[in-house]
């Protein structure tokens, strides 16, 4: 990818999830980077924005809130910007249906894109330990944020001694052989399910594997993508001019640019600002229930 001279790239449609606001593994600086870089007509959240199971009041770093920020000032002028629950932020399904100006919260999105349908949703309905032990789930979440904060200490050491990064959860993931048929399950049924209601594009997120695949059955075939996250491999999905592409963040792509710094919120704007803080506030009820 070249480097960014324009500082606003125009992309039709982007696809972001997974990104954790609220804990200690969440890239946002580097994602608020990619958001300031590019210039969407649609924006689609495909889940785990928030992690509202470990939002902390004392752990809210000012990066975390620009991206809160940024996506608001989307809305603001306009952009299309789709939030779909995932299961870190499952307590925003109380709020599905929910519209302000171009927000809207939802389960599930289906577009047409250049003639094609597009169906979007976190996929955690796919998940049956979440299903039937969420607080194995949660405890899993836990110790992997665990996990995440010795990859920091990990890659800080690499870096230190001139070695590039590493992943200790995406590695112990490719190794482990019931990690690896766990994704292959998802995506086959994510892709079957869409092939028999006749999707040309099924997007997900959750399982934080960024991917672009066609998968084909006795009834035909669909492309099935996933957005990958911002703890682990720091990935979007992007359509353009009729194509799909996996970015990927490289700080080398923002070097030569001038990246303002993200406005505030206009104190005018009461009616958004009043939004999010009664979300914010809900969020905190919730969490302290």
């Amino acid at each position: 990818m070249p480097k960014n001279k324009s500082n606003h790239r125009e992309v039709e449609l982007v696809v972001i999830s997974d990104v954790h606001l609220g804990v200690h593994g969440c890239h946002a600086e580097e994602l608020l980077k990619y958001l300031k870089s590019i210039q969407p007509k649609k924006v689609i959240l495909n889940g785990d924005i928030i992690d509202i199971w470990q939002f902390k009041k004392r752990y809210w770093p000012k990066a975390h809130m620009k991206i809160i920020k940024h996506i608001i000032s989307w809305i603001t002028n306009g952009v299309p910007v789709y939030y779909i629950t995932g299961n870190h932020d499952e307590m925003l399904r109380k709020f599905v249906g929910f519209n302000i100006n171009s927000f809207h919260i939802v389960n599930k999105v289906v577009l047409n894109l250049d003639g094609k349908k597009a169906w979007f949703f976190h996929g955690d309905v796919f998940d049956v330990t979440m299903q039937h032990s969420k607080w194995l789930t949660k405890l899993g979440a836990v110790g992997y944020d665990v996990l995440i904060r010795l990859n920091q200490v990990v890659n800080a050491v690499s870096q230190f001694f001139g070695k590039g990064r590493i992943s200790l959860s995406k590695k112990i993931k490719n190794s482990v052989k019931g990690a690896v048929k766990y994704i292959n399950n998802f995506e086959q049924i994510a892709a079957d399910i869409a092939i028999e209601n006749e999707f040309d594009y099924v997007v997900c997120g959750h399982i934080h594997q960024p991917t672009i695949k066609t998968y084909t059955n006795n009834s035909g075939q669909t492309l099935y993508l996933n957005s990958g996250d911002w703890i682990e491999n720091l990935t979007a999905l992007e359509y353009h001019q009729s194509k799909w592409s996996i970015y990927t963040f490289n700080d080398a792509h923002y070097k030569d640019a001038k990246m303002k710094d993200e406005k505030e919120i206009d104190e005018t704007d009461k009616s958004n600002k009043e939004i999010f803080n009664a979300l914010l506030a809900e969020f905190n009820l919730m969490k302290s229930q």
